[in-house]
């Protein structure tokens, strides 16, 4: 998936692609700058209401929220291509770095997840770099 190709994305992928943000980037406490990203990304996306599906998400069990995530995400991200698969993946990869850190847990998290994707090979050359 190019980056043009966001404004193509359906709902779902819309909703799948933010609650990944949101979930990596929740799991020390969101911090302003985090939110600001998020939300400039559903403006991009024309998704506010899927990134208020993704807080919804979160908010109704803020402890067992990954783990929810991850079955939904298996249920839903594993029909992607692995193209959109690895764009969604380094693309949270990248907003978490251009902060200047990546905490272990955010990436023990997207590492998961790339896991359970079949990106994460792909996903470990991207970090190396």
């Amino acid at each position: 998936m190019k980056t043009a190709d966001l404004l193509l994305m359906n709902n779902e992928q819309k909703k799948a692609f933010l609650l990944l943000k949101l979930i990596i980037f929740n799991y020390h406490g969101l911090d302003e700058e985090e939110r600001k990203m998020l939300e400039d990304d559903a403006e991009k996306l024309n998704a506010k209401d899927e990134l208020q599906w993704a807080f919804d998400f979160v908010n109704q069990d803020p402890l067992t929220s990954f783990e929810r995530a991850r079955e939904y995400f298996k249920n839903e991200v594993t029909k992607y291509d692995q193209d959109t698969r690895l764009y969604f993946i380094k693309s949270v990869w990248e907003n978490a770095n251009s902060k200047g850190y990546v905490t272990e847990i955010e990436a023990m998290s997207m590492l998961k997840l790339a896991k359970d994707w079949g990106v994460q090979k792909e996903l470990l050359s991207l970090v190396r770099k």
